[in-house]
C-alpha cells in the first residue's frame, strides 16, 4: 500500500488553516487521519488584545496574564443554572482548582477548574457559547 504524501501534507495545512485539532480522510480502502497534540492546561504567560472600534479607529487594549483552557469540546455555562451567581467574573479573585465554568459534552455537565490562582482578567466566552478543546475561556493574571 502506498501512501500519498500530498493528502497528509494537504490535511496538515488544513489542521494549521482551520485551527482544528484533528481532521481525518476516506477513500475507498484507504483512510487517512492526522491529528496534532494541543496541550490542555497552560501556564505561559500571554497578551491578548481586544478590539473595540470607536469612529473610524480601532482601539486596542492588551491584557497580559495565563490563559486557561477548555478541556473538553462542549457548551460553556458560567453559572451552575439559569439565573444564578456566575462562577467567574473580571476581578475576581480565584484559587488554583476553584471551578470558573461548566462545559457540557454529551449532557454531562464537566466543572471546568482553574490552572492558577490569580485574579480574573477577561472571560473568553459567553455562556451558552461552543468552546473546543484547547481553547482560551479565561485569562487570569
Amino acid at each position: 500500500m502506498k501512501i500519498d504524501k500530498n493528502i497528509i501534507k494537504e490535511l496538515t495545512d488544513y489542521l494549521n488553516e482551520f485551527n482544528l485539532t484533528e481532521i481525518e480522510y476516506t477513500d475507498k480502502d484507504t483512510k487517512i487521519k492526522v491529528s496534532k497534540w494541543v496541550s490542555s492546561t497552560s501556564n505561559e504567560t500571554v497578551s491578548v488584545a481586544a478590539t473595540a472600534p470607536t469612529s473610524n479607529e480601532k482601539k486596542i487594549t492588551k491584557i497580559s496574564g495565563t490563559e486557561v483552557k477548555s478541556p473538553i469540546i462542549g457548551t460553556a455555562y458560567l453559572s451552575p443554572e439559569p439565573g444564578a451567581k456566575k462562577f467567574s467574573e473580571i476581578g475576581k479573585k480565584i484559587k488554583k482548582g476553584e471551578t470558573i465554568m461548566i462545559v457540557e459534552a454529551m449532557k454531562t455537565m464537566n466543572h471546568v477548574p482553574s490552572t492558577v490562582d490569580g485574579i480574573i482578567k477577561e472571560i473568553c466566552v459567553e455562556d451558552g457559547q461552543p468552546v473546543e478543546y484547547g481553547q482560551t475561556i479565561i485569562v487570569v493574571e
